[in-house]
């Protein structure tokens, strides 16, 4: 039993190191937001499926706050925080219905869809209504290029044994 727990802990370590690379390196700029695309959320979903929702909050959560503190985004730390957290935990537990078995591309999208929420209901509060409402469809792209990315490796990992 130690030996699974120490597999596990290694396992989201690993890819909350590899969310906050992916989050910091692969920088697509958005227009108008100041704001940019990442493949972090990728690793989010990734986790969700391999490890569930408690790896999947985990990765998330950490993983993407680290990016936001290596990056100078220090505000942004406690709110992606949570809004990245739900959004490994919401996939995660969708990803253990039949539903989510079936089409785990249902359950990413709908992690991704709760990131663009979670970030435009913080912003309200931030910059206004029209600014937080700007930034929306930034987010949907970066949770759906998530959700796809995330599905296609996950299928070929799969397949090498390596998930």
């Amino acid at each position: 039993m130690r030996n699974e727990s120490t597999k596990s802990i290694t396992r989201i370590a690993a890819l909350m190191a590899l969310t906050t690379i992916m989050t910091m390196i692969i920088q697509i700029p958005t227009i108008g937001t100041n704001g940019y695309l990442n493949l972090g959320d990728m690793v989010v979903f990734i986790a969700a499926m391999m490890l569930g929702k408690k790896g999947g909050f985990l990765v998330g959560g950490l993983g993407s706050a680290m990016a936001d503190l290596l990056l100078g985004y220090t505000h942004y730390a406690p709110i992606t925080f949570l809004v990245k957290g739900f959004e490994g935990y919401i996939a995660g537990a969708l990803l253990e219905t039949k539903l989510g078995q079936s089409k785990p591309i249902f359950a990413t999208s709908i992690g991704g869809i709760w990131m663009a929420l979670g970030y435009y209901m913080a912003e309200i509060f931030m910059y206004g209504g029209a600014a937080a409402l700007a930034s929306v469809p930034g987010n949907l792209m970066q949770g759906m290029l998530g959700a796809v990315t995330a599905v296609i490796l996950y299928v070929a990992l799969k397949k090498t044994r390596i998930a």
